[in-house]
């Protein structure tokens, strides 16, 4: 990520400030017991808090006895939200200084004994037995070199419901597909909200692993073909969905990926 605190907002040389500085770039915001903010300078402003204002009323208050899975957890202010609601969570994430943070956050939180962290990256997943009640897939997506293979593997482990958010394409306005497309009638796909992805070969907002901008009408079609039905979006760019049925094309692929 290039949007983050430096974590050079003055702090004070308390234990907590220092431990801060010493973790310190932050893209999480953590609002700790001890009154301190982990990334009180983010550019973003209270970030990741304003999207889960957003997105947390749309989800189960009470998530006692769920299990979730947090999917790219980055310093675990997400993970930290369903523990508060009863679930035991998973953070998963590739980097490991983001999970450096993650893990004395939750000490500092004292909710250790429902949320632990693993360095793994979503497509680890498809080789894992567990399954998930509640999957969280947020703002990864669009940094994956192959976001359906990622999305089919979550599907597979989602037994209630999965969240993703994406960066997207501008336009929200969805075209019925045919359920056949001539070889030769190809220029339909050029019509205004036509399911389709952008490739970025180079950087946006100056991050190369910005690989995907798919438009609303191809994060939709994903999903579906994903094995998942849409039943709400609570936000722009935020999808909430449950099990429903894969394409019978998806699980060859699925099968090599996860070694069956």
């Amino acid at each position: 990520m290039t949007l983050q605190s430096t974590g050079e907002r003055p702090l004070g040389n308390d234990s907590v400030s220092r431990r801060i500085r010493e973790l310190a770039p932050w893209f999480h915001n953590l609002h700790l017991p001890s009154g301190h903010e982990t990334a009180a300078d983010h550019p973003l402003g209270d970030f990741p808090a304003f999207k889960w204002q957003e997105l947390g009323p749309a989800l189960p208050s009470d998530l006692s006895g769920w299990t979730a899975l947090d999917v790219g957890c980055n310093a675990g202010y997400y993970s930290f939200e369903l523990a508060g609601r009863g679930a035991d969570v998973l953070g998963i994430d590739a980097d490991e200084h983001y999970l450096r943070q993650a893990r004395w956050a939750a000490e500092q939180l004292g909710v250790e004994e429902r949320v632990r962290f693993e360095q793994l990256s979503v497509y680890d997943v498809a080789r894992q037995d567990a399954r998930f009640d509640l999957v969280l897939f947020l703002g990864v997506l669009y940094h994956l070199r192959h976001p359906l293979l990622a999305l089919d593997a979550l599907a597979e482990k989602t037994e209630r419901l999965l969240v993703l958010q994406t960066l997207t394409m501008p336009g929200d306005a969805p075209l019925e597909t045919p359920p056949d497309l001539g070889i030769h009638a190809r220029e339909a796909m050029l019509e205004p909200g036509w399911p389709v992805m952008a490739f970025i070969e180079r950087c946006l907002a100056d991050d190369p692993t910005n690989w995907w901008a798919p438009n609303a009408g191809c994060v939709e079609a994903m999903l579906r073909t994903s094995g998942l039905r849409i039943v709400e979006r609570p936000a722009h760019e935020t999808w909430i969905c449950e099990p429903a049925e894969a394409s019978p094309l998806v699980a060859p692929e699925l099968d090599a990926a996860a070694g069956r």
